[in-house]
C-alpha cells in the first residue's frame, strides 16, 4: 500500500489497466481490496458509455482488518447471544449485530483512509485524474467478502440492459440480476471466487444518466490475493518481469 499512489508506480487491477503492468520500473502496487472491485465494474462501464459522477458505500467485511477482528466477531456474536458482556478490542465498538461507519484512521476533513484509498486509487486505475468520486465506508459483522452499493452518472443515457450486457461481457465480471428470482450478489455466496459479482441494475431517477448496482467479491481472493497472481501472468505472458 506504501506504492499506490506514486505516480512512477503502476496500480494494477488486470482486466482493468494490464497495459500499466508491462510500464513498471520494477514495482507493481497491488490496490486497495474495495477499489479492485469497484474498478472491475466500473470499467466496462468507463469504455461504453463514459463516468462523470460515482457515489459508493461500502459493507466491509472484517476479514479486511485480518484474523484478529474475525476472532473478535465469533466471539462477540456468541457473547451476545448469551447475554454475557461484549467487550471490543480490535474495533472500536461492538461488531457483532452492528454497523460501524469507520474503516481505518479519520481525516481533518473527516474522510477515512479507506475512503480516501477509494476515491484516490479509483481515479488513478481509470486514468481519470478528474472523476468525482465520493465514499462511505462501513465495516459491517460479515466474515468475508465486500459489497459495495454504487450509484453511477454515466456520460450518456444507457438503459439497466444496456448496462448487463456490457458487464455480462466483462472480465472477471459475473452479473448475478434476476430479483423476480431472488438472484443478487451476496457475501456467502462470492467468498472463495475470484470473479467480481454485479446486480441490481437499475436506473437512478435522481440524476441524468444513473444507474444504481450492488457489486461483491471475496476481499480476501480478488480483492488482494488473486489480483497479485493475475499481475504476475500479465508480466508473465508479456515477458515484462521486474528485473528485465
Amino acid at each position: 500500500s506504501a506504492f499506490r499512489m506514486d505516480a512512477d508506480i503502476p496500480l494494477v487491477v488486470p482486466e482493468v489497466n494490464p497495459e500499466d503492468a508491462r510500464a513498471h520500473a520494477g514495482i507493481i502496487a497491488n490496490p486497495n481490496c474495495s477499489t479492485i472491485q469497484l474498478v472491475a465494474a466500473l470499467k466496462p462501464l468507463q469504455d461504453a458509455f463514459g463516468l462523470e459522477r460515482v457515489t459508493i458505500t461500502t459493507f466491509q467485511s472484517v476479514s479486511g482488518t485480518g484474523h484478529a477482528a474475525m476472532e473478535e466477531l465469533h466471539t462477540q456474536t456468541a457473547d451476545t447471544i448469551e447475554a454475557r458482556t461484549v467487550t471490543p478490542s480490535v474495533y472500536p465498538h461492538q461488531i457483532a449485530f452492528n454497523v460501524l461507519p469507520h474503516c481505518d484512521t479519520f481525516d481533518d476533513e473527516g474522510h477515512t483512509k479507506e475512503e480516501r484509498k477509494l476515491m484516490d486509487e479509483s481515479r488513478k486505475i481509470l486514468h481519470d485524474p478528474e472523476l468525482r468520486v465520493a465514499a462511505t465506508c462501513v465495516r459491517v459483522p460479515v466474515y468475508v467478502s465486500h459489497s459495495e452499493a454504487v450509484n453511477i452518472q454515466l456520460g450518456r443515457d444507457a438503459s439497466p440492459a444496456e448496462v448487463r450486457d456490457v458487464l455480462a461481457s466483462a472480465p472477471g465480471v459475473v452479473v448475478e440480476d434476476d430479483p423476480a428470482a431472488l438472484r443478487y450478489p451476496m457475501p456467502v455466496t462470492a467468498a472463495g471466487r475470484d470473479e467480481v459479482f454485479v446486480g441490481r441494475i437499475r436506473r437512478d431517477p435522481s440524476t441524468d444518466h444513473g444507474i444504481a448496482m450492488f457489486v461483491v467479491a471475496d476481499n480476501l481472493r480478488k480483492g488482494a490475493a488473486t489480483n497479485a497472481v493475475q499481475i504476475l501472468e500479465v508480466l508473465a505472458e508479456s515477458g515484462a518481469w521486474p528485473n528485465q
